[in-house]
């Protein structure tokens, strides 16, 4: 009956080990028996030999799961922790990449913007340059023609308006004002008085075109400087502006880059420890994971057969006690009716020792 149950549980686990189990007690029910053997004895050792060796190997795979569960655990958080610094790092990067590429743009942008105005600051030097000496020109031109006017006008309202001393007087600084040469003076002479007017007059007018004129210029002159100025400072207030600007945004480049490259090393860092953790993971998945049964399979069985042994044992237990009262009462042949009834106790006896 012993060697029975211990097939049929092999057959229903699927259990090479029960299988070679069944086989050996057969053999020792055999053998065993024909050389006088303590038969039950050594049935009991082997049973006990394999329960034993079953609870070992399923509190090697209890210890074996809890190792798994933690080791996968720890690896999957310490993989998630990995990812999201290298995650987050990848973005820091990102944008100070982008921060400092455009703050190149920006300092490349107020370079050209400084160049083009130097260059108009040149160009309004120059032009202004230019206008003043002008303006030089036109107002010497001017003010010697209204000083000539103005003298002239003298004259002639002295010499009209003056006795014969007067006369000669004026008459030589006419003389010297016109710088050319005068007819001869007639014998006798007189004042045309009506033809002095006229002359004046025209001269007074030509008087006040030349100082509204120069009064114009002047006044150009003056407003041409003032916005000259104004804006030259302006220029320098932008000009100062920008270079600053191009003086921080650069500095802050720089320290972007530096970041970056900070940022890089750690990230290569963390990487590295990624990569090995991933290693490691599928190794760990390797081994708990990739298995052709889940482990509360393997523990269910492992129950099942530890349970079905211990049955046969029981089943020998009774098998034992029951010989041994038999031979407490026939004496005579208890030795050989054990060893007759113990291949019965196995389901191996032949037809003459149930007969006996």
């Amino acid at each position: 009956e012993v060697v029975t149950l211990v097939k049929k549980l092999a057959k229903t686990s699927h259990s090479p080990a029960l299988a070679q189990l069944a086989s050996r007690i057969a053999a020792v029910v055999k053998f065993g028996a024909a050389g006088g053997a303590d038969v039950f004895e050594k049935i009991r050792g082997l049973i006990t030999d394999m329960i034993a060796k079953l609870e070992k190997e399923m509190s090697e795979e209890a210890n074996e799961k809890v190792y798994c569960d933690e080791q996968m655990s720890k690896t999957s958080t310490k993989k998630a922790e990995l990812e999201d610094d290298v995650a987050k790092l990848t973005t820091k990067i990102d944008q100070a990449t982008a921060k400092s590429a455009q703050l190149k743009e920006d300092v490349q942008e107020i370079e050209n913007e400084l160049a083009a105005l130097a260059k108009a600051s040149a160009e309004m030097d120059k032009l202004r340059m230019q206008t003043h000496a002008d303006y030089e020109m036109a107002k010497a031109d001017l003010e010697l023609g209204l000083s000539g006017v103005r003298k002239a006008l003298q004259v002639l309202r002295e010499y009209y308006g003056g006795g014969s001393a007067a006369l000669v007087q004026s008459d030589a600084q006419f003389h010297s004002l016109m710088q050319q040469e005068q007819p001869p003076m007639p014998e006798h002479h007189s004042k045309a008085d009506g033809a002095g007017s006229s002359i004046v007059g025209m001269l007074e007018v030509v008087e006040s075109d030349f100082a509204t004129n120069l009064a114009k210029e002047e006044s150009e002159e003056s407003d041409a400087q003032a916005d000259f100025e104004k804006m030259t400072q302006e220029n320098k207030i932008t000009k100062t502006t920008k270079e600053q600007d191009v003086k921080y945004k650069t500095q802050e480049s720089k320290s972007l880059d530096q970041t970056i490259a900070e940022l890089s090393g750690d990230r290569d860092t963390t990487g590295s420890e990624l990569a090995a953790v991933n290693e490691y993971f599928a190794q760990i998945k390797d081994r708990c994971i990739a298995k052709a049964e889940p482990y509360a399979t393997r523990a269910a069985r492992r129950d099942s057969e530890i349970a079905g042994l211990k049955q046969a044992l029981a089943v020998l237990e009774d098998e034992t006690a029951f010989v041994q009262r038999r031979a407490g009462r026939r004496s005579f042949r208890g030795a050989a009716l054990a060893a007759n009834l113990a291949p019965c106790a196995f389901g191996t006896c032949g037809a003459h020792a149930r007969r006996s």
